[in-house]
């Protein structure tokens, strides 16, 4: 008789012990493929001794045991989202995440994605999935400033971190410790699922050549930016995607930021607009967000739980590089096929929009202790990141300017 011990943390002797005797022992430590191959051979007396000695493996680490067939208990989720179904970069970033989850699970774990409206309205997400609606949400977390001003730091804070150094900041600088913190009292496990990068100023009905011109204007802006394009006189309105391109074609509003070229050239805003500007001052690179119900998150084996969270790692990467590659071509189609207007916010309007944005980030501090901790460590980051980002990327950009005769920005 032949028996197979699949690798796992079977390092006690007396594990081996049990299999001692006349009988021919194998340790496949290979590729699954490699194990799959030699169980081909050895028959099927090997396949039930090999999930055997699997299942014990798996009650070892508290997992759901194999059976027989070699299957494992599985799991049906529903991920409720903000953005419109199948909308470019944002819902297909939702969809790609809800796939590596099932292709990596093998299919343990399934996870249906509901776009905005089609369950939940997309501003009530947050609260269906810490109420146990669905197991998972995927936004913004500047949605939900109405539940925790603090939760604002985790998406994007105006004149802020750019999207490699908000991933510094909460893979490796104690950021995602302070987002758990203030997700927790909600019964949710956030995770960064996607990043858009520095976005664009956004379109307008009439030209900004001032800050006077910001008194009055109606706009489209969630956020600590809303708050800043207040106290420069504006009027911030928080609308969903699916609202924007009828709410600025009527004049309900007079400018609306979203995103950038890529998802604003699929929206059609080139429509309702004519100006649009840059740079996205208030959003220099918005992390996109899954949160999980810590309750259904509790309930899944520790492999599974790993790769929720690897999953959420990969969505990550893969939306901001899809936004960097798609930005520029779009970026053209706009300008030369659409006669798009582009133009660049003055340099006294940026400098105002800066003063206040400094005033009103700084002002959140006052709200609570959670607030107040995580203003400091975000400020204390971005100061020491910004040092060594002014040697590096600032730096080889302006050298990379330069040397194409460009004026260093």
């Amino acid at each position: 008789m032949i028996y197979v011990i699949h690798h796992c943390r079977m390092q006690t002797d007396q594990r081996m012990d049990a299999y001692n005797g006349p009988h021919v022992v194998m340790w496949i430590q290979g590729t699954d493929m490699k194990r799959r191959d030699f169980l081909r051979r050895a028959g099927g007396g090997a396949l039930v001794a090999g999930a055997a000695v699997s299942s014990a493996c798996n009650r070892e680490r508290g997992e759901t045991p194999v059976t027989e067939s070699g299957s494992r208990k599985s799991f049906q989720w529903k991920m409720v989202t903000t953005w419109p179904k199948n909308f470019p970069g944002l819902g297909t970033g939702a969809n790609y995440l809800a796939r590596q989850i099932e292709e990596m699970s093998d299919g343990r774990l399934r996870v249906k994605v509901y776009g905005a409206n089609e369950l939940v309205p997309p501003f009530e997400v947050f609260n269906a999935v810490s109420r146990g609606a669905a197991e998972m949400g995927h936004g913004a977390s500047y949605y939900w400033k109405g539940s925790s001003e603090a939760a604002q730091f985790f998406s994007t804070v105006p004149f802020g971190l750019t999207a490699m150094e908000m991933n510094a900041w909460l893979y490796h600088g104690g950021g995602m410790d302070l987002w758990r913190e203030v997700y927790a009292p909600f019964g949710l496990l956030p995770a960064a699922a996607g990043n858009t990068g520095v976005q664009m100023g956004g379109w307008f009905n009439r030209e900004i050549n001032s800050v006077a011109d910001l008194k009055g204007l109606k706009m489209r802006i969630p956020g600590l930016g809303g708050e800043v394009l207040r106290r420069a006189g504006g009027t911030p309105v928080n609308l969903p995607g699916g609202e924007l391109f009828t709410s600025l074609q009527s004049g309900a509003i007079d400018a609306t930021e979203w995103v950038g070229p890529y998802n604003d050239l699929a929206f059609g805003l080139y429509k309702a607009a004519k100006y649009y500007y840059y740079p996205g001052w208030h959003e220099p690179g918005t992390t996109l967000e899954c949160f999980v119900s810590k309750k259904a998150f509790d309930g899944l084996p520790g492999d599974l739980q790993g790769i929720v969270l690897n999953a959420c790692r990969a969505a990550n990467q893969d939306m901001l590089a899809e936004y960097v590659a798609r930005n520029n071509s779009a970026l053209q189609t706009l300008l030369h096929e659409h006669n798009v207007d582009l133009r660049r916010f003055p340099d006294a309007v940026l400098s105002r929009l800066r003063t206040l944005s400094d005033e009103v980030v700084s002002e959140i501090a006052t709200k609570d202790e959670i607030s107040r901790k995580i203003y400091h460590a975000f400020s204390e980051f971005r100061d020491q990141v910004v040092a060594w980002t002014d040697i590096s990327e600032r730096a080889y950009l302006n050298a990379r300017a330069a040397g194409q005769g460009q004026e260093p920005g």
